[in-house]
């Protein structure tokens, strides 16, 4: 009888868990932001592009400094901020400062010429002015890309989900690529070390 109660235990879980993802699979995975400079790439091609040339292929996280410590952010990512938190307070939470440093931080790590610059936030919004501003900064077009989707994906639109505003559709960290809350000074935002 312990049995077969927990096979049936089982297998409404299994049932429930292959709902859910068949809702969130229905909506768009890879949609684009906003126009912008650069490419685009899903994770895993990101993911590709680093393994295929780690000498000049980096992956830049450009969530603040504190997603990436407490989120989590790829094993490997630069951070260099797009904007920052700071303490003042609006209807959404903390405010953000554009990072007026941001060109100037990009180059002060990479070769405007020859590095190839994979951009990523938390859902590919932040990406698509940053990528822009890349280029713009004297990177090459086709050496600029964003990553769609970001770290944590996007949130379900599906009202009937149990996992309805959450962020549960595709994403660096969902689709299964390497990922820490480990931080190593060799990535972190450099101003900040200097200080």
């Amino acid at each position: 009888m312990e049995r077969a109660k927990k096979i049936c235990i089982l297998a409404l879980v299994a049932v429930f868990s292959i709902g859910a993802l068949a809702i969130a699979a229905e909506q768009a995975k890879y949609p684009v932001k906003g126009k912008h400079k650069g490419g685009d790439v899903t994770p895993k091609q990101a993911y590709e592009m680093l393994k295929k040339d780690p000498a000049s292929v980096f992956l830049v996280d450009v969530r603040t400094r504190y997603e990436y410590q407490d989120v989590g952010h790829p094993i490997g990512a630069y951070n260099i901020p797009w904007l920052f938190s700071t303490t003042g307070v609006t209807r959404r939470g903390y405010a953000k400062a554009l990072n007026k440093n941001f060109c100037r931080d990009l180059k002060a790590r990479f070769n405007t010429e020859t590095d190839t610059l994979l951009l990523m936030c938390r859902s590919a919004q932040r990406t698509v002015p940053a990528s822009t501003a890349a280029v713009d900064c004297g990177f090459r077009e086709d050496k600029v890309f964003n990553v769609l989707a970001g770290f944590e994906g996007d949130k379900v639109k599906d009202r009937n989900s149990p996992y309805y505003g959450k962020r549960r559709v595709a994403g660096w960290r969902l689709e299964g690529l390497p990922w820490t809350y480990r931080m190593d000074s060799k990535y972190m935002y450099q101003p900040d070390l200097a200080e």
